[in-house]
C-alpha cells in the first residue's frame, strides 16, 4: 500500500471517529432536552417559530401563535397518518388520529426554545460531518467498497432520522416515535463504528489475541441483544416519567418514582441480569485473552460503564430523579451499546482469523 492510500485511510478514520463522538454528544444534548422538558421548545421543523433564529420573547410572536403552529402540526400529521395507512400500520395511524394530546400547544418559553434550537444546530453539524465522512470514503473505493457503500447508506439514514425528528415534533413527542428516533441513532452509531473498524483493518493485519473468540462472541451477542431490549424498556420508563412529571406540574420530583408502573420494576431488575451476563463475559475475557490487547481493555471499559449506568439509575431512583442524571444515564446506555459493538467486531475478526488458520 502506497503513502497516498495510507493518507486517505487516516483521513477517513479521523473524520469517522470525530463523527461518532459528535453523535454521542448529540445524544447527551438530546437527554438534556428531554430532562428539561424542552422537546417542544420549537413547535415547527426545521425552523423554530418560523425563523432560522428563534425569538427570545413572546412579544416577537403573533398573539395567536399557538393556534398557528397547532394547525401546522395537524396538517403534517394528516400526511403522516396517510403514509402509515398506506404502509399497513392502520393501528398506529388510528392512535395518532385519536390522540388529542398531540393538539396541545405549549406556551412559549425562551429557555426551552433555545435548548431545543441548540440541539438542532448540533444535529445540523453532525449532518455535515456525516457528509464529510461520505466524501472521505470515496478514495477508499478501490480498497474496500463496503466502506463507501455503508457511508452513503448512513447518510441516507441520517436524513431519514432528521425526518423522523420532524415527526417527533409534529406529533408532540409521541412516545413510540421517540423510541424509534433513539434506536435509529444507535444504528447510525454502529455503522460509523463499523466503517471505522474496517478502515483500521486496511492498515493493520489481525493478530491472534484470544484463545476462544467463538465463546466470547456468543456471550456478548446475548449481552448486546439484552442491552437493546433494556434501552427500549428505558425509553418506556422515560415516557411514563414524562406523564407523571406533567401530572405533578414538574414539582415534587422525589415522588415520581413511586408512581411509575411495572415497566420501571422490570427495567430496574433487568439491570441485574445485564450485569451478570457482562461479568461472566469479562471473566471469560480475563481467562482466554492476552492482557495487553484491546479486547481486554475494551472489556474493562464495558464493565465500568455498566456499573456507572447502574449507579446513575440508582441515583435517580433514590435521590428524587436529579435532572442532571437523566441525560447522563441515557448517554451511558448508548455508550454500552457502542462498546459492545466494537468488541463484537474485534471478536468476529478473531473468529475469521482462526477459521482461516484451521482451513490452511
Amino acid at each position: 500500500m502506497n503513502q497516498k492510500n495510507l493518507n486517505q485511510i487516516y483521513s477517513f478514520r479521523r473524520i469517522s471517529l470525530i463523527t461518532v463522538i459528535a453523535v454521542y454528544f448529540l445524544i447527551l444534548v438530546g437527554g438534556v432536552v428531554r430532562s428539561t422538558g424542552s422537546g417542544m421548545g420549537c413547535p415547527d421543523w426545521p425552523k423554530c417559530f418560523g425563523s432560522w433564529i428563534p425569538p427570545t420573547s413572546v412579544n416577537q410572536l403573533p398573539s395567536n401563535y399557538q393556534e398557528i403552529y397547532s394547525a401546522q402540526r395537524v396538517e403534517k400529521n394528516n400526511k403522516f397518518v396517510a403514509q402509515l395507512e398506506n404502509l399497513g400500520f392502520e393501528e398506529k395511524a388510528e392512535q395518532i388520529k385519536n390522540d388529542k394530546s398531540i393538539l396541545v400547544e405549549q406556551e412559549f418559553n425562551p429557555v426551552k426554545t433555545w435548548i431545543e434550537y441548540v440541539n438542532r444546530l448540533i444535529g445540523a453539524v453532525i449532518g455535515i460531518l456525516v457528509l464529510l465522512t461520505v466524501f472521505r470514503s470515496f478514495p477508499l473505493w478501490s480498497l474496500d467498497k463496503s466502506i463507501v457503500v455503508l457511508s452513503v447508506l448512513n447518510l441516507f439514514l441520517v436524513l431519514f432520522q432528521a425526518w423522523i425528528g420532524s415527526i417527533v415534533v409534529s406529533t408532540n413527542l409521541l412516545p413510540w416515535m421517540i423510541t424509534l428516533h433513539m434506536m435509529l441513532a444507535l444504528v447510525i452509531v454502529c455503522i460509523l463504528l463499523y466503517v471505522h473498524f474496517r478502515s483500521f483493518r486496511l492498515i493493520q493485519d489481525a493478530r491472534p489475541t484470544t484463545d476462544n473468540p467463538g465463546s466470547l462472541f456468543g456471550i456478548l451477542i446475548v449481552g448486546f441483544l439484552l442491552m437493546l431490549v433494556q434501552i427500549v424498556f428505558g425509553t418506556q420508563v422515560r415516557e411514563e416519567m414524562d406523564v407523571v412529571a406533567f401530572e405533578f406540574g414538574n414539582l415534587l420530583r422525589g415522588e415520581w418514582i413511586e408512581h411509575l408502573g411495572l415497566v420501571f420494576l422490570i427495567h430496574r431488575s433487568y439491570s441485574i441480569l445485564l450485569l451478570a451476563v457482562h461479568i461472566l463475559f469479562f471473566y471469560k475475557v480475563y481467562k482466554y485473552t492476552l492482557r495487553h490487547v484491546s479486547i481486554f481493555k475494551w472489556s474493562q471499559a464495558l464493565v465500568l460503564v455498566i456499573f456507572l449506568e447502574i449507579l446513575t439509575g440508582v441515583g435517580m431512583a433514590y435521590f428524587g430523579v436529579p435532572a442532571f442524571l437523566q441525560p447522563l444515564h441515557l448517554l451511558l446506555g448508548t455508550l454500552i451499546v457502542g462498546i459492545q459493538f466494537v468488541i463484537l467486531l474485534q471478536l468476529n475478526s478473531q473468529r475469521k482469523l482462526n477459521l482461516e488458520k484451521t482451513g490452511s
